[in-house]
Parts: structure tokens; sequence; C-alpha cells
């Protein structure tokens, strides 16, 4: 049977104290010489020594390794965003445990409840909204913990968010300006009152008063995901149907997308579409898809940043809200 390398092996080997080999391992560098460096890092891989990594966060009270918690992976919006905390994690060396809520408050709840057992040192979360008694115990602790996308109500947490109630008015002033005046929108479901949802909603009503339009109720819909095609149906079926619609996100503008190819619906002569999120084939559709972008990317890193700096820094003072601006991608579809 192989004896397990230790620390002490590395060290005898390498001809230097433990502590010296212990001030490697955590990347502390500054009074260590290059000889010493070199003599600590062949010695590691002469022997095969492995780190453990379960001793290793035990002794400095860390697993660097940090919970993200998407309401909703399916979203564009969400793996890109993820690939940002990742890279950014990564130059920090910690490590991300990524779970996928599907919108479902009770999924959620486990999660949180898992990678706290886990010791992850804080959570990056998408909020489903639905479990606000958990995320106060979590402020209360001091815990580490950002949230992402929406923010949650009487809850001091910081949030990265997209000015969605900008997002919706850039689009409806787009329209406009092409000459549409029954203009729709179509989100996903407002049944945990999601943030961002009910916000490009009170943009789009805004929007639609500043132009001095009529705000139509038959216009201006919630749905599930599953309930969209019918929703589709019901709308472009009234005597007086919207001749542009805005799908105020990415899933929503995949069954619009459905609904006018099944019905042989031409874009934009019989319906105009903008999407709220950029989605990767939104260039190469036929025809091209106008889109309102969020800064995915910066989002991202503004998140782990921030956790990241709370957790190397207890008394950091973080603002409570991070807004972005979105940006009108113009192609053809409007």
């Amino acid at each position: 049977m192989k004896t397990r390398i230790t620390i002490s092996d590395v060290a005898n080997h390498a001809n230097v104290s433990k502590s010296t080999v212990s001030q490697y391992l955590n990347k502390r560098f500054d009074y260590m010489g290059e000889s010493t460096k070199n003599r600590i890092e062949e010695a590691i891989k002469e022997l095969g020594y492995q780190p453990n990594a379960v001793a290793r966060s035990l002794k400095q009270k860390s697993t660097s390794t940090i919970g993200v918690i998407v309401a909703n992976i399916l979203h564009a919006f969400s793996t890109q965003v993820i690939r940002a905390i990742e890279d950014y994690c990564n130059e920090y060396d910690f490590h991300i445990i990524v779970c996928n809520a599907d919108d479902d408050p009770v999924k959620e709840r486990k999660y949180i409840e898992m990678l706290l057992a886990k010791q992850v040192d804080g959570l990056i979360i998408f909020p489903t909204t639905g479990n606000v008694e958990l995320y106060q115990k979590l402020v209360d602790s001091d815990y580490p913990l950002v949230f992402l996308d929406r923010n949650v109500e009487n809850v001091d947490v910081p949030v990265i968010q997209l000015d969605n109630v900008k997002a919706s008015k850039l689009a409806v002033q787009h329209f406009v300006e092409k000459g549409y005046q029954r203009i729709a929108i179509m989100t996903t479901s407002l049944e945990l009152g999601v943030a961002p949802r009910i916000e490009r909603i009170n943009g789009f009503k805004e929007a639609i008063k500043e132009h001095s339009l009529v705000i139509r109720d038959e216009y201006v819909k919630g749905l599930k995901v599953e309930e969209v095609q019918d929703g589709l149906k019901k709308m472009l079926s009234m005597d007086e149907p919207p001749e542009a619609i805005l799908a105020s996100n990415d899933l929503i503008l995949m069954e619009v997308l459905k609904y006018v190819k099944a019905h042989s619906i031409k874009v934009p002569e019989e319906l105009a579409i903008i999407g709220i999120d950029d989605v990767s084939f939104a260039s190469v559709y036929n025809p091209a898809l106008t889109t309102i972008a969020q800064p995915t990317f910066v989002m991202g890193t503004q998140a782990a940043e921030l956790l990241i700096e709370k957790l190397q820094n207890k008394e950091s003072k973080i603002d409570p809200v991070y807004r972005y601006e979105p940006t009108l991608i113009s192609r053809d579809s409007c």
C-alpha cells in the first residue's frame, strides 16, 4: 500500500521547515527566496504531493468555495453570468458550486441548506424571492451574500441588477420610432413577484404613456412558459392584435419565435419583435433580432468581486444596489 506523502516529507526533501512549505502552499512569498520556492516546487513534483484540502480548510476556516444558486439555468443571462463569476473566482483560487433552483423556493431552500452544510465561504443567489426568512437569517449572521438580477424587498443584501425600467423604455421608444402603435409585452409568470419581470412591465407601461399610446390589459401578459403559445394565440387573434411585441426575456423570445414560425407570420411586416437579453443566435437568425442587451460579464464579475471583497475584509462597506445600463442592438426584426 502506497504511503501518503505529507508536508513533512516535502519539507525534508526540500531541506526547509514545515512552516515554509505551508507558506508556499498558501502563496505567502513575501520573505521567501526564489531558490527556496524552486526547491519546494521540485520536491512537490518529485514526491507527487497532494495537499489535503479538507485539513487546510479546517485550519484556515475557509473552503475557498463559493455557492452560486441560479433561479433558472436555462436563461442565457444565467449561463453568461456564471461564466464571468467562475472566471473571476478562478483568478483568486476560489472554486464555485452551481445549483439550479428552477424558480422553485423549496428547491432553492434545499440548495442553500446543502451549501451551508458544505461550509461554502459565501453565496451568490439569483433569488426566487420565496425564502425571505432564510435570506434574513443569513444577513443577521453576517454571512457573505450577494443577490444577482433580483432584489428582495426589506432584505439588506448587495444587489447587482439591470435598469429594467430603462430596458423596456428603450424597446418601446424603438417600436414607436419605427411607426408601431399597438405594442404588447409578454413576460414569464408574475406569481412570485420577481422584481425584473415587474420592473420591465412597469417600464413598458410608463413608456406607453409617455408616447401618448393606450395601455391595453390584453397586451400585457405574465405567463408560465408552457402557457405562452396559447397566450400568443389569444393575443394575436384579437380584432386589433398588436403590431409589435416585447419579449421580456429569452425564454419568452424563444416561444414567440416558435409561434411565428408555426403560423408563417412575417417578421417584422406582420409582427415586429424585440427581445430583452441578447441571445447568441440573434445576429444570425433570419431576420436578425433586435434585442436589449445586458452587460452580463460585467455584472457577473461585479458579483464575484463584491463577495470576495467581503470574504477578505469583513468590515468593507459595500453599496446596497448596483444598476447597469441596457443597450439597444438594432437589427431587422423591428
